[in-house]
């Protein structure tokens, strides 16, 4: 039998990631019980957990004070994937305005915001435009959030995996859980709950294959927000809308526009137009206006693309790699001194990442989803740690109130879906023979990449649906797990079986080509869906209800 125990708070926190912290602290603030539901370690969680040096914000005394003109700045090139994954522009309005009042809480707390004592802005902007990212120096930021977050008497509970959400009608009463080390169950009652669980990584085969920790994202950022709002009823926009990242070949690690040099073919031409020498305020923008240049250069036979900083000064070597140690590539540098490999006379390789889905969950201004007491932060809803630290804090407000107004859930009504759920738990513990976790995500990685990768068709989608289904079938009836840490994974791939299965779907019924979601029997972009998100929800009978809308 399983252990059961009951945790009841006002806010429940599920992701204790930037999002998820900020979240806490804030409502803590307010003077209502918060939890911390976290997956890992609050100290070394999400993907901000080894640093971050790119903080997007609007600073009023660097941008001037037309908040509309920087807007349209931000909106340049690929910053406009926001708008077509879902993003709304009171959504984006809402995050510029207050993006200021958190840098300067940060700078506050402990966390270095300005650099030689003024606001440095430089990256993911191009040559000549307004810079939009401020350098700051986040390599301790989970510690000193984390930190914060206790001294608010916020209860932070590591080594949790939620599972799934509770609702009673169209309002959410709670959620259960498991220990991720020992066979306990836990249940929480909460009067409003804020999913902050991060990116959607281990969906399609990573650089390394076969290698599931060889992605940027981290081997347990596997989306599980998103799975379980999508199950409560919860909207999801633009699941079929990917993306990719590029950095060194087979070191998966952001900083991309932390490198201080410029893209170059093997003759030592520039892949592209923006940047001829190394310039530390820009960097190279090439990989943000496509993100699969790299890997058409590998295939077309002109690769492979190298990073070429040996033009750089000394200082602005000492800049970049500042830099990239507050940006969480501590390993990489290492590396980098026990191979001998000195970026002012080594070229190095650059190459492109896995493709991740954008589908966030939908939020309003107020961080709210379309469900009552469920709240969203982080890259679930807006990506990035500029967003995730300003929404986290919104999330954290509204959802306090929220509690504050709210009569105590029953999250007994729910003691059905609960007993389901400890079944399937025990089910897959008490399985002998069957495919494990790691076989089984590996199987959902093929079927992706396959017949939803980089090239998509009803042919194609109609089939590879037609696999997963039948993967995702045998899953739930034959996966194993051999003891506590596998049963966790088995779990998070369930998660990427139902996000998936929203890919393809919306895929599908995206009839048209449209950033890298790339139709061969729909060639053209549609011009009558700019500006318009793909919304799925699924109704009282589990069935998907998808429907295009404009995103105001």
């Amino acid at each position: 039998m399983i252990k059961e125990q009951v945790v009841e708070t006002d806010v429940l926190c599920i992701g204790g990631g930037i999002a998820g912290l900020m979240a806490a602290i804030r409502a803590a603030e307010l003077g209502v019980n918060v939890v911390i539901a976290e997956k890992c370690n609050t100290l070394h969680s999400g993907r901000g957990r080894a640093g971050n040096d790119h903080f997007w914000c609007y600073i009023p005394e660097v941008h001037g004070s037309d908040m509309e003109s920087f807007k349209r700045e931000c909106l340049k090139g690929p910053k406009l994937k926001l708008m077509q994954s879902g993003t709304g522009e009171d959504v984006l309005d809402t995050f510029l305005r207050k993006s200021f009042d958190i840098v300067k809480l940060w700078d506050k707390w402990g966390i270095p915001m300005k650099f030689n004592g003024k606001w440095e802005f430089a990256g993911h902007s191009f040559p000549g435009d307004v810079l939009t990212h401020l350098k700051y120096q986040g390599i301790d930021q989970k510690k000193i959030l984390t930190e914060k977050a206790i001294e608010k008497n916020v209860k932070i509970i590591n080594r949790v995996m939620v599972l799934d959400l509770f609702r009673n009608n169209n309002k959410i009463i709670g959620a259960i859980g498991i220990d991720t080390r020992i066979d306990s169950i836990i249940i929480f009652k909460a009067k409003a709950v804020i999913l902050g669980t991060g990116f959607v990584d281990r969906l399609y085969p990573p650089p390394v294959p076969g290698w599931m920790s060889s992605v940027a994202g981290g081997l347990t950022l596997t989306g599980d927000g998103r799975a379980m709002a999508y199950r409560a009823g919860a909207i999801i926009v633009g699941p079929e809308i990917p993306r990719r990242h590029v950095g060194p070949r087979y070191y998966s690690r952001y900083g991309q526009a932390t490198w201080v040099g410029v893209l170059k073919d093997p003759r030592g031409n520039p892949i592209g137009p923006f940047v001829t020498k190394p310039d530390k305020l820009y960097g190279d923008m090439t990989p943000e206006v496509k993100g699969t240049i790299l890997e058409e250069y590998m295939k077309s036979g002109r690769g492979p693309v190298y990073m070429d900083c040996t033009d750089i000064s000394n200082d602005d070597y000492k800049y970049m790699m500042h830099w990239l140690t507050h940006e969480g590539n501590s390993s990489l540098i290492k590396y980098m001194e026990e191979e001998g490999i000195d970026v002012r006379s080594h070229k190095v390789e650059f190459g492109t990442y896995n493709m991740l889905p954008e589908g966030k969950i939908w939020i309003n201004a107020q961080a709210e989803t379309s469900l009552k007491g469920l709240y969203s932060a982080g890259d679930e809803s807006m990506g990035g740690i500029g967003p995730a630290a300003t929404y986290g804090w919104i999330a954290g407000d509204n959802a306090a109130s929220y509690a504050k107004k709210t009569s105590d859930s029953d999250v007994e009504k729910a003691r059905n879906e609960i007993e389901v759920k400890k079944n399937i738990i025990q089910k897959i513990k008490a399985q002998k023979e069957g495919p494990d976790w790691k076989e089984t995500n590996i199987a959902l990685q093929q079927i992706m990449h396959d017949y939803a990768g980089d090239v998509r068709s009803e042919a194609l989608l109609t089939a590879g649906l037609s696999y997963l289904r039948r993967l995702k079938k045998k899953a739930n009836e034959s996966i194993i797990a051999r003891n506590q840490w596998e049963l966790t994974r088995c779990l998070e791939t369930l998660n990427l079986l139902d996000i998936g299965e929203l890919v393809m779907l919306a895929a599908n019924e995206r009839k048209e080509t449209r950033g890298l979601h790339n139709r061969a029997d729909y060639p053209l972009t549609n011009p009558l869906l700019d500006g318009k998100g793909l919304f799925i929800r699924r109704d009282s009978n589990g069935n998907p209800v998808m429907e295009f809308k404009k995103v105001e």
